[in-house]
């Protein structure tokens, strides 16, 4: 096994990540804030202790999940059944080969779009914040969201080929033979 990682720097790198995340999961902002904190806490006292340091990225959100789940039972609302959460099925391989892509794929895109899903998508700014910030009608930025993710994804499609479950759960990866661009 290597050196323990650097905490710090480990936080540093995947709080935004994280954050945008829960920011999927969870309505209330100020849920996410007591999530991100809860789960900054239990990676500081579980991170000594992962053995593999390959399987950090999937660790993280495995326990960024946990937290989601435990903070719908310990609400008033019914807890969901983990068998309805799509991501909770997610291949942690997988989704830590195709996170690797995000960043630079969304960078091909033209540069305000990628500046919005980069703040939106990656750093976990809200829509309604974003537009307010960049003074766009909400339901304006809402549709060049919509639009963006589409182009993004079409990115994706130019470079693989995947196949999804009958849930809609991406379940296999295979890079086409024209190679990819910007991954």
């Amino acid at each position: 096994m290597s050196a323990a990682p650097d905490l710090t720097a480990v936080w540093s790198a995947y709080r935004d990540r994280l954050k945008a995340f829960l920011h999927a999961r969870i309505a209330n902002p100020a849920d996410v804030d007591d999530l991100l904190q809860d789960i900054s806490i239990k990676v500081f006292t579980g991170l000594p202790d992962l053995q593999d340091q390959t399987k950090l990225q999937p660790w993280l959100f495995q326990t960024a999940n946990r937290a989601i789940i435990d903070h719908y039972r310990r609400s008033s609302r019914a807890a969901p059944n983990a068998d309805d959460l799509w991501y909770a099925d997610d291949d942690p391989v997988l989704r830590h080969q195709l996170e690797g892509c995000v960043a630079p794929f969304i960078n091909a895109l033209p540069a305000d779009t990628a500046q919005m899903l980069t703040e939106i998508d990656l750093n976990g700014t809200s829509q309604r914040d974003y537009a307010e910030a960049h003074h766009i009608p909400y339901s304006t930025l809402k549709s060049r969201v919509t639009k963006a993710r589409t182009d993004l994804r079409a990115l994706f499609d130019d470079c693989c080929k995947f196949t999804m479950d009958s849930r809609g759960n991406l379940s296999e990866m295979e890079r086409k033979s024209t190679g990819c661009g910007p991954c």
